[in-house]
């Protein structure tokens, strides 16, 4: 992430979560990851990319600001986090002026708590990749997060997280670790000496509860006898009334899944792909009751490569669809099959895509592609 001066709009404020990251390594990641963690911890609570710092200020002594008003800080680390590079071919981490490796290393250098978060299948870097400052980094714990299992991942962050921002200023000067499961709040003991009194209340509920049935249910005999109607007592067929506990509660039926119609139109993958990696898709919608057909193309130069159009299944608020790639298309991996899976996020389009080859393992990956304009 690029440096924010946030120190002002945060003002006195309690302790905060900062998240640190690559744009052209996990961008989408840390969005969805941000919208997550604003719904849970309040827009005032969870900083990424806000405001640029102020003209003449020293980048270095601001960062170092936000950073110390932070509980804790998500190092977002994705598959180039370490290696990539900048126009002059140097490798960004190994600038002392690279902003990433400045708010890191603030950080660890403050004792605020670092969390490795890894998506797209990265790894921990090894201490030997990391500059002098940032060494420490690769013996946090980290947690992972994965498309197919976003929500349950997240959860598990947020209760981990809660300790951090809830934390007081005494409980702050405390060590703590990032292992996801260590910060589970405690159970609350059981109650001991008030549970004879519930049980006796909740008898005398029972009782009342019972009493009150039964003489509902000879006031609605008297009146079905006094307004006319058939005495069904010798069947065994109670007497319809309003305040029958047998009648259908209202809605019980969900409506059946529709197409979200914010899918259609063309989708840009922002991250940067390698051959072949799905990298437009184009979602249409035909009849009345619609089907959806989605048209992807694959990374390729200098143009892309057109996969075709396939036909869609609505399942919930997701579709899918899948490509059997022929070496027309796809010369370098014959016979692999792509399935892409598609969900509306907000303003962002989640896409997984997972290839299957004839003589090797299934890889997954998933991505959050962006409207063309």
């Amino acid at each position: 992430m690029e440096a924010v001066d946030f120190v002002a709009k945060r003002g006195g404020m309690g302790r905060t979560i900062f998240i640190s990251y690559r744009r052209d390594d996990s961008e989408g990641e840390a969005g969805r990851l941000f919208d997550d963690l604003v719904r849970e911890f309040g827009e005032n609570s969870v900083f990424m990319d806000v405001a640029g710092i102020s003209p003449g200020l020293d980048f270095r002594k601001a960062i170092d600001e936000n950073v110390a008003g932070c509980g804790v800080l998500l190092a977002m680390i994705g598959p180039t986090w370490s290696t990539m590079t900048d126009s002059s071919g140097q490798r960004r981490l190994d600038s002392s002026n690279d902003f990433v490796r400045l708010e890191i290393a603030s950080a660890l250098a403050r004792n605020v708590a670092v969390i490795p978060v890894l998506v797209h299948d990265a790894k921990m870097p090894h201490p030997a990749e990391l500059p002098d400052n940032l060494r420490d980094l690769a013996y946090r714990n980290s947690v992972e997060i994965t498309h197919a299992r976003w929500n349950s991942d997240v959860q598990l962050l947020i209760e981990a997280l809660a300790h951090y921002i809830g934390s007081s200023s005494t409980q702050s000067a405390e060590p703590v670790h990032a292992t996801v499961p260590a910060q589970l709040p405690p159970a609350n003991p059981a109650p001991q000496q008030p549970a004879p009194r519930r049980r006796s209340k909740l008898r005398l509920i029972m009782w009342a509860g019972a009493a009150a049935l039964v003489l509902i249910a000879v006031i609605a005999l008297f009146s079905s006898h006094s307004s006319g109607a058939p005495d069904n007592s010798a069947t065994g067929t109670t007497p319809s009334t309003g305040a029958s506990s047998s009648s259908p509660e209202p809605n019980e039926e969900k409506p059946a899944s529709s197409v979200d119609p914010s899918l259609k139109g063309t989708w840009i993958n922002p991250t940067p792909l390698t051959r072949n990696g799905l990298d437009k898709l184009e979602i249409s919608f035909a009849g009345a009751e619609p089907s959806v057909f989605l048209r992807a193309w694959g990374k390729c130069e200098p143009d892309d490569c057109s996969w075709g159009e396939q036909e869609g299944t609505v399942k919930g608020d997701e579709v899918t669809a899948t490509w059997s790639l022929t070496p027309k298309i796809d010369e370098q991996e014959k016979g692999r099959v792509a399935t892409v899976t598609v969900k509306i996020d907000g303003h962002w389009l989640d896409v997984e895509i997972v290839n299957e080859f004839p003589n090797g393992p299934a890889v997954a990956k998933s991505f959050r592609f962006v409207r063309e304009e």
